[in-house]
């Protein structure tokens, strides 16, 4: 077979430790999923929500794309994994929580901040946030680069929420109280989680 030598490895780890430990779970999750949360997360290698939540299967409904963008609502046609990934979510898994999880030193936040062309489906992508990131640049005039990118980091979150609220079935349930919406941002260098608090400032979790 032509499976890649390092996933073949991590398979029979996985069938030999996991599995094995864990195939009556297994046998649980083929019969349905019910998680209690939706992360919204960046497509990074790094940047792993099961892992950085010591989530378990079944745990966490997870969408990843880059920088962790959440488009606004549109009924045009098209293809629209994320938008579809949140209505299942909401719709059919009653999720009650969905989280926004940027992180620190995020490509595709580089991208917007770049002058360069980034790509011919980059490009598009992450022109959601160009309004961010033009009120960015306006409030830290002479900022260096590294303040710019952790700036409009926490900026596309907020972005990513104002957008979720565009889907009606976001803005009904979280009216209801059926849904809560969070934004997070993760120092990969230092391992430190830091949630956004009701002010928007993001703060560290201890």
């Amino acid at each position: 077979m032509a499976i890649p030598e390092p996933l073949l490895d991590g398979y029979r780890n996985f069938k030999d430790s996991q599995l094995a430990h864990q195939a009556a779970l297994y046998r649980r999750l083929a019969q349905g999923q019910t998680p209690q949360t939706m992360m919204i997360a960046c497509a990074d290698s790094r940047v792993d929500p099961a892992t950085i939540f010591s989530a378990g299967p079944g745990e966490l409904f997870v969408v990843r794309n880059v920088a962790n963008l959440v488009p606004p609502y549109e009924e045009s046609g098209g293809y629209h994994g994320t938008s579809a990934a949140i209505e299942f979510a909401v719709e059919n898994l009653k999720v009650k929580n969905i989280v926004i999880m940027g992180h620190g030193q995020c490509g595709g936040i580089a991208a917007s901040l770049s002058e360069r062309p980034v790509g011919q489906f980059i490009a598009p992508w992450v022109d959601m946030i160009s309004e961010a990131r033009d009120v960015v640049l306006a409030e830290n005039p002479g900022a260096g680069a590294a303040t710019l990118q952790t700036a409009l980091e926490h900026a596309a979150i907020g972005s990513s929420l104002n957008n979720l609220l565009t889907f009606p079935f976001v803005k009904s349930a979280v009216a209801d109280g059926r849904v809560q919406l969070h934004g997070a941002w993760f120092a990969i260098a230092r391992g430190e989680l830091h949630w956004q608090s009701h002010s928007g400032q993001f703060e560290k979790i201890s």
